[in-house]
């Protein structure tokens, strides 16, 4: 099969042909139609993640957001079969420890992150394998298409994830978000979605537009004001909510201090190597008005239906944030787009 291996951090992925998974007695191998590029791809095409021990290894298969079709099971794989249509989440839980029986199989410490983790090569390839099959994967509802489900990802299941499991506000609640690419702009989505009232920050025109396309209440240019002051204003009293989609210091310190007092901010994206895992943040302030400070990542398996759920009613879009599908052997130059902001929206690979 043909696969897209990362060699050295920053360069151009090596397009290889390697040999077919097979699967394990409890896993699958898919057949892969689409996955998306994501800015974690970029992340770990960067080297990023040292400091947090998360650096992805050299010879990796990257791609971590796709869908397509099983085309061989192992023998201990109950629920799927040759055929089945489905959905693989990058977080890959063992579906046996405690973790994941609670339901948080997104935190399983004996499980596997595809395309970041050696044992788990990912799908910017043909074929992909997937253990713990009858755990993590979903089938696909037949009304949703493979590019939808690329385009879904990580960045809607974590946005999700992030909105009605973490934090959970009540409906007419400000949420703000602060960086408008993939996963912010599903954050707005997912917040329109839940009847909240959003406001964007990006400092790029055209994510603006975009962001304002998908739903938001209000945008706001980073370049041009002040954005906590802003956010304020428009609010009357701070974000109920505000969600980092960005990873930046100043997007986090933004995101902190534009929440009202008893808010919290999210914690979604993942910090570059300007910052190495460490930001500053004002925690004498957050302590005097009870700000509290969320961490948020992926998506447990065992609830991607209630996302799907909203993809069937038509109450979040996927297909609305692709702005560009490409090949196999365009993933490099889209990942160096990533490096200056080039992108808009969400790009999927369909062509392998």
């Amino acid at each position: 099969m043909r696969a897209a291996v990362l060699t050295e951090y920053g360069e151009p992925l090596s397009i290889r042909s390697l040999d077919d998974p097979k699967p394990t007695p409890d896993g699958v191998v898919v057949e892969v139609e689409a996955c998306g590029i994501c800015r974690s791809d970029w992340h770990a095409w960067q080297g990023h993640g040292e400091w947090a021990d998360d650096q992805v290894p050299r010879g990796q298969v990257l791609g971590h957001e796709p869908a397509g079709t099983v085309v061989d099971a192992g023998d201990r794989v109950s629920e799927y079969a040759v055929g089945d249509r489905v959905a693989v989440p990058f977080n890959l839980g063992d579906g046996s420890c405690p973790r994941c029986l609670a339901g948080h199989g997104n935190r399983c410490v004996d499980g596997s992150a595809l395309g970041f983790s050696s044992d788990a090569p990912g799908a910017f390839a043909e074929r992909v394998h997937v253990p713990h099959a009858d755990y993590n994967l979903l089938a696909l509802p037949d009304a949703v298409a493979p590019v939808d489900v690329a385009a879904l990802g990580c960045r809607f299941m974590t946005a999700y994830h992030a909105l009605a499991h973490r934090v959970s506000p009540p409906p007419g609640s400000w949420v703000a978000v602060h960086g408008c690419g993939g996963v912010g702009l599903s954050a707005l989505s997912v917040a329109r979605a839940a009847g909240h009232r959003t406001v964007a920050v990006d400092i790029r025109e055209e994510a603006l537009a975009l962001a304002g396309e998908v739903g938001a209440t209000v945008t706001v240019d980073a370049t041009e004001t002040d954005v906590v002051g802003e956010i304020e204003e428009v609010t009357g009293d701070g974000a109920d909510v505000s969600l980092d989609a960005l990873g930046r210091a100043e997007t986090c310190r933004n995101s902190v201090r534009c929440v009202r007092p008893g808010g919290t901010h999210v914690q979604v994206g993942l910090t570059t190597d300007a910052e190495r895992g460490e930001v500053s943040l004002p925690t004498d302030w957050m302590t005097r008005w009870e700000v509290s400070f969320v961490g948020s990542r992926g998506m447990p398996p065992t609830r991607y239906d209630e996302l799907f759920g909203l993809v069937e009613s038509g109450a979040v879009s996927p297909e609305t944030l692709v702005t560009r599908e490409v090949s196999l052997d365009d993933v490099s130059d889209r990942l160096a787009a990533m490096t200056d902001y080039e992108t808009v929206g969400v790009e999927v690979v369909t062509e392998f």
